[in-house]
C-alpha cells in the first residue's frame, strides 16, 4: 500500500523536454443528440434518490499490458457496487475521466480493456473521451474516423446491444456529444472533449458553449454542484506530462468570462492521483483533482523539488498547492453529494488498490470534502 509520509513537493511543475504535438488534433465526430447537448441522469437511472447520489470516478483504465492492474480496480469498484454492508453509500454510477483503451480507439480494443473487466459492474458508466481513445492508427485497414468506437458505446442514441461487447452484456450510453452536461438532481456535471494532443486543445466552438454551460449552471448553485471534468490536466507534478498550459489558459479564461468558477475540476491523463488547491484572485479556492491511476500499467512519478526537468517556479503555477498524491498505486474515486436540512457537501474517498498482490482490500488513502450551496 502507498505511504502516507509527508511529501515535500508542493507546487505542480511544466515539464521542459515535453513536445506539444497540436498537429495530432482530430475533427469531431457530428453530435449524435440535441444542442445544448444535455442528458437528464433520471432517463439512464429513474430512482436515483434526490438528496444523495453516490458514483465512481477514475480515468485511465485501459491497457493491454499487466491487466491485473486494471482488474484490480474494477474489481474493487465492483465489490463497492456489491456490498451489503454499504447500504445507501453504495455507488450508483462510474464517470469515467477518459483513456477507456489504449493505444488507439478501435473497437476491437474496447472487448479485453473495457467490456470485459467491467462486465460484472452493475451501474451505468458514463465517460468523457480520452487522446487515446481518440487517436486513429494511420496503419488501421479500416480507416476508422476518430472516436467511432467510442460514440458507439457512450453516445448511442438509444441504449442497445454493442456489436463488438462480447459476452458482457454492456448496453450502448445515451450521452447526446462527445461534451455534454449530465444533469443530475444534485449535480450538474460540465464534461469537455480535450482531443488527442499530449497537452490538449480545445476548439473555439466547445469553448463557447462551456462558457454557456457554466453561466446556466451557476443559476442553480443553491441546489447543484458544479463540476467540471477533462482529460487533461490543467496542473500536475508528475515527470511524464507536468502541467498543461493549455488547459491552464482554456479553463481561467472560461471561468473569468463565465464570471463562473466551479467547486471542483476532474482530470485523469496523468497515470497517479493529485489533489491541488488554487486560488483565484477573487477569493475562490477551487479544488482541482487528478484520478487518471485507474488501471493502465505504468504509473506516473512526482517530480522531486529541484529538478531542473521540471520546473516549479513560473507564475503561471502560483497560488496552486499540492495537498496530497498517490503515485506508487492505483486506484480510484468515491464521489459522495449530500444535502440536508443541515449541510450540502460534495465528499470525496480516494481508494489506493493494493498493489502488491498479497489480496487486500483497497483501503481510503485522501478524503476531501467541498462545502457546497
Amino acid at each position: 500500500m502507498p505511504s502516507s509520509a509527508a511529501h515535500k513537493r508542493s507546487r505542480p511543475v511544466f515539464k521542459t523536454a515535453a513536445f506539444d504535438d497540436q498537429e495530432k488534433f482530430q475533427p469531431l465526430p457530428q453530435p449524435t443528440g440535441k444542442f445544448p447537448y444535455h442528458l437528464n441522469i433520471l432517463d439512464v437511472l429513474p430512482g436515483l434518490p434526490a438528496n444523495k447520489i453516490v458514483f465512481h470516478m477514475a480515468g485511465d483504465t485501459g491497457g493491454l499490458v499487466s491487466p491485473v492492474f486494471k482488474h484490480r480496480v474494477a474489481n474493487e469498484m465492483i465489490s463497492q457496487c456489491n456490498a451489503d454492508a454499504v447500504g445507501e453509500d453504495r455507488p450508483q454510477f462510474f464517470f469515467h475521466l477518459g483513456d477507456v483503451v489504449y493505444n488507439f480507439g478501435q473497437e476491437e480494443e474496447y472487448y479485453p480493456q473495457f467490456f470485459e473487466p467491467y462486465r460484472n459492474y452493475p451501474n451505468p458508466i458514463f465517460a468523457i473521451a480520452g487522446n487515446h481513445d481518440a487517436d486513429v492508427d494511420p496503419f488501421d485497414e479500416n480507416e476508422p474516423n476518430s472516436l467511432d468506437a467510442f460514440v458507439k458505446v457512450f453516445c448511442d442514441t438509444a441504449s442497445k446491444s454493442i456489436p463488438f461487447s462480447g459476452d458482457s452484456g454492456r448496453k450502448s450510453n445515451i450521452q447526446p456529444n462527445v461534451y455534454y452536461v449530465l444533469k443530475t438532481p444534485l449535480a450538474n456535471i460540465i464534461a469537455l472533449y480535450s482531443n488527442v494532443p499530449r497537452f490538449g486543445t480545445i476548439t473555439p466552438e466547445q469553448k463557447e458553449w462551456f462558457i454557456n454551460e457554466l453561466i446556466a449552471a451557476n443559476t442553480t448553485r443553491s441546489g447543484k454542484a458544479l463540476i467540471v471534468c477533462l482529460h487533461h490536466s490543467a496542473y500536475s507534478a508528475d515527470t511524464n506530462h507536468g502541467s498543461s498550459l493549455h488547459m491552464q489558459v482554456f479553463l481561467n479564461a472560461a471561468f473569468s468570462e463565465a464570471g463562473v468558477w466551479p467547486d471542483v475540476v476532474f482530470s485523469g491523463h496523468v497515470h497517479n492521483y493529485q489533489r491541488f488547491s488554487k486560488q483565484y484572485p477573487n477569493g475562490k479556492t477551487v479544488p482541482f483533482i487528478i484520478a487518471g491511476a485507474g488501471g493502465y500499467a505504468e504509473l506516473h512519478k512526482i517530480a522531486q523539488p529541484g529538478d531542473p526537468a521540471f520546473p516549479d517556479q513560473s507564475n503561471l503555477l502560483d497560488n496552486v498547492y499540492l495537498e496530497k498524491y498517490c503515485d506508487d498505486s492505483h486506484g480510484f474515486l468515491k464521489i459522495t453529494i449530500e444535502k440536508t436540512t443541515a449541510d450540502f457537501t460534495l465528499k470525496g474517498d480516494y481508494y489506493a488498490a493494493d498493489d502488491s498482490g498479497t489480496g487486500l482490500a483497497a483501503a481510503i488513502y485522501d478524503s476531501f470534502t467541498i462545502k457546497l450551496g
